[in-house]
This record gives C-alpha cells, structure tokens and sequence, in this order.
C-alpha cells in the first residue's frame, strides 16, 4: 500500500512539475489519459531513482562534498531527462524539453513530493 501512494505522490508532483515549468508537457486526450500517463511515468521515474541514483552518488561522491550538495541538483535534473527520454521510448505522452526544464522540474518534484509527505504522512518508522 505504501509504494502505491508514493507512486501517487509522485504523480501529483509530477503534474504540478508540468502546470509550472515551461517545456515540461504531458500530452492526453482527457485528464484520465493524462492522469494515467503521469502514474506510468511516475513509476518509471521511480525506478530510475531507484536504480540509477544511488550509483551516481557513489561514483561521484567527490563532486557532491566539493559543492555541498548541489551537484545533486544537477543529478536530479539528468534524471528527469532520463526519465523522460524512457518514457518516450515506453509511448507515454510525457515530455521534457532540455535540462533547465528538468533541472527546475525536478526541484518542483522534489518540493511538491516532500510537502506531500509531510501532509499525508510516512510509515517509514
């Protein structure tokens, strides 16, 4: 149960992502299109954090102690390109146009995704 309201959360975050960042895009016919492309990349983006995330951080441990941090910002952005080039690839209508919409689209997800948790709360004791 817990994986699936992540998953909703980062739906939501996802299309908050897409109402205020320029270049970000989910295309549909009806929202119940878009609300089910968002679910199907938000389990992509997911999985690409899931897998992907903790090997870039391991291998590039140094750039994220020598800028305090913020080279995950640049970390979070690729990976929303990356993410976004796999959903093409899966026919989902979701789209990311360059890495500054990615970059700010992932702190949008990030932003949007902890206040979520914060509200709904976490059962990760």
């Amino acid at each position: 149960m817990r994986i699936l309201i992540k998953i909703g959360i980062t739906a939501v975050a996802l299309w908050v992502a897409t109402v205020f960042i320029d270049g970000i895009t989910v295309r549909g016919d009806d929202t119940g299109r878009k609300a089910l492309a968002l679910v199907g990349v938000a389990v992509v983006f997911g999985l690409v954090n899931a897998i992907i995330k903790p090997i870039v951080k391991t291998l590039g441990c140094a750039f994220y102690v020598l800028t305090l941090g913020l080279f995950g910002l640049v970390v979070n952005g690729l990976l929303m390109l990356l993410t976004s080039k796999l959903a093409e690839r899966l026919d989902l209508p979701f789209h990311v146009a360059g890495f500054w919409p990615a970059f700010w689209g992932a702190i949008v997800v990030g932003v949007v995704g902890w206040a979520l948790h914060l509200v709904l709360g976490d059962d990760d004791d």
